[in-house]
């Protein structure tokens, strides 16, 4: 065991990977000599070369069109887009020919793509550098989507996305990248701990697509994220002196159902926060699911604590940012409701 950051965890995913199958290729922008702009794949180049760890120009058509391309003769691309903000102009690729290819084709052509990108706020980054678009993706059928929390979960379900034979779209959280922090965004990042699984193993592991996890165990209220949210609803429980049980969705599409109707069931009540914009954000299918497996069960509305509808500020960034004490007094409402 190694003790790991997610940056850290990430690239000791791809280096495992690009060890074990040749066939495991990298391509996005800056990520080789430069080694990407927050170092996720630094040393891998120099380590596999040009023709592994492959720098592209700024189009993010032309990565994911030549990455799909790759993927349908046999790679297994790793594609890096630069800012999850970038990712739009190669929605075309990914939405109109690498979702549907499988199904287009009736399993007779697949791509197994992983596209890897960091979002989410916290770094000041403003509206062109902190957006959360998984929303958009969970909508499209043939994607998988993943956002991990920790370095333990992103190194493991890297390995599982890169292995996996349909595309997946693989966000991480640059928030926490180089370790969580309190939920307060006012106090810095504070190191991993053992309980945040900092420890990571330096060889191939996988962990399973679709499977959401339990963070926290309680009793009065159920708390429904991922990324980022996690750590900041952990903070929130403390402050609103909640038994919350806290679930990490850790991957949007497939979803686990059966966890979240698990916890419902045993607390009554539901909270749903994500750090995305509210109006048909990913927390509304959670509500809907909530609602249609558990509805006997739930003493109180479910609740939702999210960004705003607006472009992600650059000058009000912890206004937008749902922190703890948004999040604690969703929870506060959520226990004096029914």
């Amino acid at each position: 065991m190694a003790r790991m950051n997610m940056i850290q965890a990430l690239n000791s995913a791809m280096d495992v990977m690009l060890g074990r199958d040749p066939n495991v290729v990298l391509l996005g922008q800056d990520i080789g000599f430069f080694g990407g702009v927050f170092r996720a794949t630094d040393g891998l180049q120099r380590t596999y070369g040009e023709h592994r760890v492959i720098d592209a120009p700024i189009a993010e058509g032309g990565i994911v069109g030549s990455a799909i391309g790759m993927g349908v003769n046999g790679l297994r691309p790793v594609v890096e887009i630069q800012f999850a903000d970038y990712i739009y102009p190669g929605c075309d690729q990914i939405i109109s020919e690498l979702a549907r290819l499988r199904y287009r084709t009736a399993g007779d052509f697949f791509a197994p793509l992983t596209i890897r990108t960091p979002c989410g706020g916290g770094i000041r980054g403003g509206q062109t550098h902190s957006q959360s678009p998984e929303g958009v993706f969970t909508h499209v059928c043939g994607l998988k989507v993943i956002m991990p929390s920790n370095p333990y979960d992103a190194k493991g379900l890297l390995i599982s996305a890169i292995e996996d034979d349909d595309p997946v779209i693989f966000f991480e959280p640059k928030r926490i990248y180089n370790g969580p922090f309190d939920g307060d965004p006012d106090k810095p990042a504070v190191p991993w701990t053992a309980h945040d699984k900092g420890e990571v193993p330096e060889d191939y592991y996988t962990l399973p697509i679709g499977r959401a996890e339990v963070v926290v165990e309680g009793a009065e209220v159920t708390v429904l994220c991922y990324g980022t949210m996690v750590h900041v609803c952990k903070a929130a429980a403390r402050l609103a002196e909640v038994d919350a049980e806290i679930i990490d969705i850790r991957t949007m599409v497939p979803l686990d159902v059966e966890t979240l109707r698990t916890s419902v069931e045993k607390t009554g009540r539901c909270l749903i926060a994500h750090e995305a914009t509210r109006f048909s954000g990913f927390g509304a299918e959670l509500v809907a699911t909530v609602q249609e497996e558990c509805f006997y069960s739930l003493e109180g509305p479910i609740e939702r604590v999210t960004g705003w509808d607006t472009p992600y500020p650059h000058a009000f960034e912890w206004e937008y940012f749902p922190g703890q004490k948004r999040v604690a007094a969703g929870l506060e409402r959520v226990m004096e409701a029914g």
